[in-house]
């Protein structure tokens, strides 16, 4: 028999037992309770976070909603939806490409999340190993410019917390040219297909050239861009695009002889016209102001015409500029502008035994024999000119590799100061000798061969009946006077191959003044970015109803900058993004006119730009960025 204090021993050990228990099992129920709010907590904190990211380390304070194929900005605490501006304007309606395609696009709405080091070449087929290595080249400025969106955003040293990246694979075949140069005859057409594959996406560019193929990655990289918001790079996850320009001569015409601009703006701006597909860059490269290049075959025209040793292109500089260009599909047309335009730089021929290579340089008063000071033109009676423009023109196509496009310049001679040396002879009947000798050295510069076309500007050389007696064949004319000017049709009814270049339209140093006086300048007002977009003078074309009037043959076209009123510095916003209206004019030549959908695209190709560096004008304000089509 258990004694009494065994029992109550027993009985207090077994409450105490129930009692610990109790305890613990409350204790556990207390932990796991908290587990449970805390998971929740941190479940709610992530769906928070991942709908409401932060930008840069800051709440976003607007969201963008698509409706009615507008995207509306809405204030991100009224919305369950957060998405940013440039995530909108791609998934809403517009394609928002940059010239917009000419034939057949499909664009999927959903989105992945990519790196730049996730995108990687394969060259299914080239025609020549110069083609493939210039495919690979091409390729890396490509993913250096994605790198830079990176860049700007913070995250390419950083895994993106946004969903794992996805791999994107380009498969490149160019079955056609095995000359990666851009040629008069390059086919520059191509298509795009972007698909998902696996784990990855596949990119798959066709081409019959490289300038083709790459087109196609300036098409493949607009479908890729940065959402500020998810601080990483997106790109569509679906797209096919068919896609060749409507004219073949696309260009861009900078003047370095009036201000000179250092080898980066012009880099940059090569840059900038790869992005809008452009194909020429036309450097008008020597002025009567200034001769900046110093070439091998005659450097006393630097020696004696560049403004200083900080103001010269060297042979290297022309052949780190070409290389870029190569790379952006674009060729480097450089004019040395003659018999007219010239200066000081040709005004050592008498010590060296040439004789006089030039006349009425720095003549006063300078009204009477030119357009604006100084003066100076070419002696056409000189052989040592001749001899000087074959050396320099075959400089010039070596260095460029430019040989079945030519500009010999050729405009605004003063018959007044060959009058004045040659009074024997009618000086038009000069200008047309001079330009077939200069025809003739471009010739033997070219290994006997000329150009398929030689280009000159339209000047009185180029009217009635001087414009009988040029070689057709040959011969372009790029046409600088206004689209009303009866000269500048005549160029057209007469057949000729022709590059539109007209002052009232294209020409972007108009509007600011004249830096001579206080008048409104020789052109007039400011070419806004939409009358240039909306000038279509090939539309006017008239049928061959009588005779002598031939069909017209509108090679394409070119915006000017020339540059009396214009230094480093400011040529950007001066340039961009009224060219890049230019650009989708001549590559697709939609028949409507600025649309609101042409301003958001053109929107979207400019941020593009600032993205690369290039300090492009706004279009509008801001708020009209926020708000699309409410500034419409």
């Amino acid at each position: 028999m258990k004694s009494w204090g065994e029992t109550l021993w027993r009985s207090a050990s077994s409450h105490f037992y129930r009692v610990g228990r109790l305890r613990r099992a409350l204790l556990l129920l207390a932990a796991a309770a908290c587990t449970a709010a805390g998971l929740l907590y941190w479940r709610q904190q992530t769906d928070d976070s991942a709908r409401r990211p932060l930008h840069f380390g800051v709440e976003p304070q607007w969201s963008w909603v698509c409706r009615n194929d507008r995207c509306e900005r809405l204030l991100a605490s009224e919305t369950s939806i957060l998405q940013s501006l440039p995530t909108c304007n791609m998934l809403c309606a517009s394609t928002q490409l940059w010239p917009q395609p000419t034939g057949p696009v499909s664009l999927a709405t959903a989105t992945v999340h990519v790196r730049s080091s996730g995108f990687t070449l394969q060259v299914i087929s080239s025609p020549s190993r110069e083609v493939t290595e210039n495919l690979n080249d091409a390729f890396q400025l490509m993913r250096e410019d994605l790198k830079i969106l990176e860049k700007n955003a913070g995250v390419e040293n950083r895994r993106s917390d946004s969903g794992n990246p996805r791999d994107v694979v380009v498969r490149v075949a160019v079955n056609g040219s095995a000359d990666p140069r851009m040629r008069q005859d390059t086919d520059e057409s191509y298509k795009l297909s972007l698909r998902p594959s696996g784990k990855s996406l596949v990119a798959d560019i066709t081409a019959h050239s490289f300038c083709g193929a790459r087109h196609g990655f300036e098409t493949l990289s607009q479908l890729v861009w940065l959402d500020p918001y998810a601080e990483s790079l997106l790109i569509l996850e679906a797209a096919t695009v068919d896609d060749a320009p409507r004219f073949r001569y696309r260009g861009l015409l900078l003047d370095t002889a009036r201000n000179f601009f250092p080898v980066t703006d012009l880099l940059r701006t090569i840059d900038a016209m790869g992005a809008c597909k452009l194909n020429t860059f036309h450097w008008h490269v020597s002025d009567s102001q200034s001769f900046p290049l110093r070439l091998n075959s005659a450097p006393q025209l630097a020696q004696h015409g560049a403004y200083g040793p900080g103001a010269i292109y060297t042979t290297d500089d022309v052949r780190a500029i070409v290389r870029r260009a190569r790379l952006r599909g674009i060729r480097v047309l450089i004019e040395v502008d003659a018999p007219a335009h010239v200066g000081r730089a040709w005004s050592w021929g008498p010590p060296a035994g040439l004789g006089h290579l030039a006349h009425c340089v720095e003549v006063e008063p300078w009204s009477t024999y030119c357009g604006e000071p100084p003066c100076g033109q070419l002696n056409p009676r000189n052989p040592h000119v001749y001899t000087l423009l074959e050396q320099i023109y075959a400089e010039i196509i070596q260095l460029t590799e430019v040989d079945d496009i030519f500009h010999l310049g050729g405009d605004e001679v003063s018959e007044r100061c060959w009058t004045q040396h040659f009074n024997d002879t009618d000086p038009m009947d000069l200008w047309l000798e001079f330009t077939r000798r200069a025809m003739s050295a471009l010739e033997r510069a070219n290994g006997g061969k000329l150009p398929d076309l030689t280009l000159l500007w339209s000047s009185r050389l180029t009217h009635t009946p001087y414009l009988e007696r040029l070689d057709k064949k040959r011969t372009g004319v790029q046409v600088w006077g206004s689209s009303r000017w009866p000269e500048s049709r005549a160029v057209l009814d007469a057949g000729y191959r022709t590059i539109i270049s007209h002052v009232d339209a294209w020409y972007l140093d108009c509007g600011f003044g004249s830096w001579r006086d206080s008048s409104d300048g020789h052109c007039g007002p400011y070419r806004s970015w939409q009358q240039i977009y909306e000038h279509r003078p090939w539309i006017e074309e008239m049928p061959a109803m009588s005779a002598g009037v031939e069909p017209w043959q509108v090679e394409g076209g070119a915006t000017c900058q020339w540059t009396e009123q214009l230094g480093a510095g400011g040529l950007d916003a001066r340039v961009w993004p009224r060219t890049a209206a230019v650009a989708e004019r001549l590559w697709s030549d939609r028949a409507e006119g600025a649309t609101a959908d042409v301003y958001l695209r053109l929107d979207t190709q400019r941020s593009r730009l600032l993205d690369k560096g290039i300090q492009a004008a706004p279009l509008w304000p801001r708020w009209c960025s926020h708000n699309p089509h409410a500034c419409l």
